[in-house]
């Protein structure tokens, strides 16, 4: 997928999600970061709010140092990864533990009501959904990705301050209705 840089930033539609990885930058970078994209709510997914190598990413620290720049901090534990895996997950597709068993908390009611909850914070501010890695095809902000786009939601992978790109679904998702799953690949039968 191609990336797109910020001297193209479109008139994103409200409602509009991003999702954004603090993964090493300086706190000021990545608050440039997020005004480059006019983010007035940052939605914090980590299971584990707080980060021994990058502790100006902590819980204790980062919502006053947003509220300093206009930026509302909004913790979702609710939202947070390190899921296991179910015994006879539906979710084979993803090689990874840890996506599979987020992609089986994706069935659950509690995620539900935490991505309903997160597209009505987006609804009334523009919102990003923030965890530690850098990139948001290594990151359950993918998943959780997935879930707003078959819900309706554009999502915006913000990658720097000089590049993003649309949220794509991932490519063996298979969606039903709401409920998405990432079935293991048929073996050809020809």
């Amino acid at each position: 997928m191609k990336e797109r840089h910020s001297a193209e930033l479109p008139d994103w539609p409200a409602g509009t999600i991003f999702t954004v990885g603090h993964s090493t930058l300086p706190l000021e970078s990545f608050i440039d970061v997020l005004r480059t994209y006019d983010i007035e709510r940052l939605a914090d997914i980590r299971s584990i709010p707080r980060s021994r190598r990058n502790p100006q990413f902590n819980a204790d620290t980062l919502p006053a140092a947003l509220a300093k720049e206009g930026v509302e901090y909004v913790s979702m534990p609710a939202l947070g990864g390190l899921r296991r895996p179910h015994k006879g997950s539906p979710n084979g597709g993803w090689r990874n533990d840890s996506f599979r068993g987020y992609a089986d908390y994706m069935q659950t009611p509690a995620f539900a009501d935490a991505v309903q909850t997160l597209i009505e914070a987006g609804a009334e501010k523009r919102t990003a959904i923030m965890c530690a890695e850098a990139v948001p095809w290594r990151c359950h902000r993918s998943l959780v990705a997935d879930a707003l786009l078959v819900r309706g939601i554009q999502v915006v992978e913000i990658l720097s301050a000089t590049s993003w790109r649309p949220h794509e679904l991932t490519e063996f998702a298979a969606v039903d209705g709401l409920s998405i799953t990432y079935p293991p690949e048929q073996p050809s039968l020809l």
